[in-house]
């Protein structure tokens, strides 16, 4: 692989700052590196490889001879730079939803579609972490048999609401412990000691955005537009880390230990083993690396043709920096 020019937009904020770290421990060959950011927060250093490298504030003539864009913006200003970073000749491999339902732009996990991204007009999008996480946990079944439909609820640790998340649930456990009056800004209510059945906006028959992501984007990634997927997103007082609870229906009867075999030989999975640990992952086995864990693997008692499993993948590692850097790599090799 030749030297890149690579940019992060949004380089300050927790997955920009991942995406520096993972571009880092890939050794991924950079001949430059351009940290974007807004105007408050340039000037300001990162490491990467030892060097502290300065943050620039982010414009439309910021990506001049880049070879890759890795954004980690909100929807906004990701289609405000999206233009010029095309423009400019570079790849943009955009975090945002701003682009995953356009038809023109590949939405990708390489694991499990990565030749989609070698079709590109300059964007590819990187899907919704839940989704990532979801997916790589069914894939490998999903070649013994295509899946018909989903039930899923998802389990989202609070630094998926960002940087203000973490401080937030670390805030309240704090004043628990004292007796101090609890306050929320970044949740609609207490997360410490809580559980909020409600993330992203509303969508269509009471469904939220953040739910209807498993479906719309499931049916991309899988190639199947007519994968159904009923999904209950819930904010748990975890730091880090998603966990999903998954009931798939396949087209043909898929047997346990066919399904613990599919997983256990998907790129970028692990089967958590009877008698390992406690025989299933949690939320702390996952965090900080790029692995999905999947375990309790059984049959749905409602559908001969169903299994049921849970599943554990680091949301800001595999879920969003990681999937990104593995996305720019692969166009990179080809």
């Amino acid at each position: 692989m030749k030297e890149l020019k690579i940019a992060v937009l949004g380089a300050t904020g927790a997955v920009g700052r991942e995406m520096v770290r993972v571009l880092e421990e890939y050794d991924i060959p950079v001949s430059e590196l351009r940290l974007l950011a807004s105007s408050r927060s340039a000037g300001g250093t990162i490491l990467f490889k030892g060097q502290a490298i300065t943050v620039r504030e982010a414009r439309e003539d910021s990506f001049a001879g880049c070879d890759y864009v890795l954004g980690a913006v909100q929807n906004p200003l990701s289609k405000r730079f999206a233009p010029a970073i095309v423009k400019s000749g570079a790849v943009y491999i955009d975090n945002s939803s701003a682009f995953r339902m356009q038809p023109d732009v590949p939405l990708v996990v390489p694991e499990i579609n990565g030749e989609d991204a070698l079709r590109n007009n300059g964007i590819v999008s990187n899907p919704n972490c839940s989704t990532i996480i979801t997916l790589m946990a069914v894939a490998g079944i999903a070649k013994l048999s295509p899946i018909r439909n989903m039930v899923a609820c998802t389990y989202q640790a609070v630094s998926g609401a960002g940087q203000g998340g973490l401080v937030e649930l670390e805030e309240q456990m704090k004043d628990l412990a004292e007796g101090n009056e609890i306050r929320h800004k970044v949740f609609p209510t207490q997360i410490a000691l809580n559980v909020i059945p409600w993330i992203g906006s509303a969508s269509t028959d009471d469904y939220t955005t953040e739910e209807m992501k498993m479906q719309n984007e499931g049916r991309r990634i899988l190639h199947r537009p007519e994968l159904a997927v009923t999904c209950t997103c819930v904010r748990v007082p975890v730091m880090r880390s998603h966990s999903i609870s998954v009931t798939l229906r396949t087209e043909r009867p898929v047997s346990v230990e066919e399904a613990k075999e599919a997983v256990r030989n998907f790129p970028g999975c692990r089967l958590f083993e009877e008698g390992e640990g406690l025989g299933y992952p949690t939320p702390l086995d996952s965090s900080d690396q790029d692995t999905v864990f999947v375990g309790r693997i059984r049959k749905d008692l409602t559908d001969p043709n169903g299994l049921t499993l849970w599943c554990c993948g680091d949301q800001i590692r595999k879920g969003a920096a990681a999937n990104a850097v593995q996305i720019l790599k692969l166009l990179a090799g080809k």
